[in-house]
């Protein structure tokens, strides 16, 4: 008897052993052990040999395509140094306030558009311009001239006369996707023509002082002092946006660039090319987003529309009697949900045309008749 108990207390020692074993190893082959969290899982992997190609995830063709269209853009100007013993009244008496003149100059990049010479660049690559000499890809050195600007998109149109051009090919910024892979290209501190790889991270990023009149795209492909005017491009070569702006706390690249939107960029870019410069409707009204908070101080039942917070004395908005405090919900029947769109459409119509405008008053629809005026370009910074 005793021997039976000696050989069963064995058995279940050993049984245990074993079941800890699997417990720890493979604890999927004890059928009541139950899943905490319930996964999705991908299916075991067949063990078969996989052929790597070395230019699977080469972007060189794209950029092959898009590089022979992106210029390096060199400009001199003229800029007046403040000296601070000019501010003195006794100096002011003898010199005037005539200034000493520096030349600076000023690097960036653009964009071929076209094999008739016409560049894409920014406003800010340009303004105030002297001379302009612009350097192809292949080498060549030109001089170009600036067919027109538009500082409240910081676009401009420079045109250069030489053959031998390729344009790059217009994409379609609209279906651009955040996680999509995009190439930045420029010439940034005149050291040849650079290559950034990198994502869409956020796009319709609205900055109104920037640009009040578009939204950017938003990526950490490495945007550098002198890749302004350069092209972003997918992974196809093709132009979706020209690269303008950078947000740095020391000046240099920290994974946050910003381009145009090249469906916004083309119609300026017509625009200038058509007439030498942008010609936008205007209210003369200061516009602003509605916060929840605001329209529960307000009274208002909803968040849509744009709130006039100013208007300018003698301008279409005040003749046709807004008043401080209205939300414009429609221009011309189109609905309009926030400030920025309130911009783009009053920007869209044409001068002297007098159009519908539905404003919310107290809660109660007032509908007005408003004659556009032509919008002021907005003022450059002083150097």
């Amino acid at each position: 008897m005793r021997k039976l108990w000696l050989l069963f207390a064995q058995a279940v020692t050993a049984t245990l052993a074993v079941l800890f074993v699997v417990s720890i190893v493979k604890p999927d082959w004890l059928p009541w052990r139950t899943q905490i969290v319930e996964v999705r899982e991908t299916s075991p992997a067949t063990a078969v040999p996989v052929t790597v190609n070395p230019r699977a995830f080469s972007f060189s063709e794209a950029a092959k395509k898009a590089t022979p269209s992106v210029v390096n853009i060199s400009a001199t100007r003229q800029v007046r140094r403040r000296n601070p013993l000019l501010d003195d009244p006794v100096f002011q008496r003898f010199f005037g306030e005539r200034l000493p003149q520096e030349t600076q100059l000023s690097l960036g990049s653009g964009v071929i558009v076209s094999r008739e010479g016409y560049i894409l660049t920014n406003d800010h690559v340009v303004e105030g311009v002297a001379e302009i000499h612009v350097t192809l890809a292949d080498g060549r050195v030109t001089t170009g001239k600036v067919v027109g600007s538009d500082p409240d998109t910081d676009l401009a149109v420079v045109r250069i006369s030489v053959t031998g051009l390729t344009p790059i090919t217009f994409g379609q910024s609209e279906n651009t996707r955040v996680g999509d892979v995009v190439l930045a290209i420029g010439d940034p501190f005149s050291v040849g023509q650079t290559v950034t790889m990198g994502i869409v991270s956020a796009v319709g990023r609205e900055i109104q002082p920037a640009n009040p009149f578009g939204s950017f795209i938003q990526t950490d492909a490495a945007i550098n002092p002198g890749n302004s005017g350069g092209a972003l491009v997918d992974v196809n070569g093709n132009l979706i946006g020209i690269n303008t702006l950078i947000f740095s706390r020391s000046g240099g690249y920290q994974g946050i660039g910003f381009a145009i939107p090249v469906s916004l960029a083309k119609k300026v870019m017509e625009q200038i090319i058509e007439t030498g410069s942008v010609t936008r409707g205007w209210f003369g009204v200061d516009v602003a987003d509605i916060s929840p908070e605001l329209a529960e101080s307000l009274g208002l039942k909803t968040t849509r529309g744009a709130i006039i917070g100013g208007i300018e004395r003698g301008s279409p908005a005040e003749k046709a009697g807004m008043k401080l405090g209205d939300v414009i919900v429609a221009i011309e029947g189109r609905v309009v949900p926030d400030s920025a769109a309130a911009l783009n459409a009053i920007a869209g119509v044409a001068p002297g045309k007098s159009v519908p405008v539905r404003v919310v008053r107290r809660n109660q629809d007032v509908d007005l008749q408003i004659m556009v005026g032509k919008r002021r370009p907005r003022p450059r910074a002083e150097d």
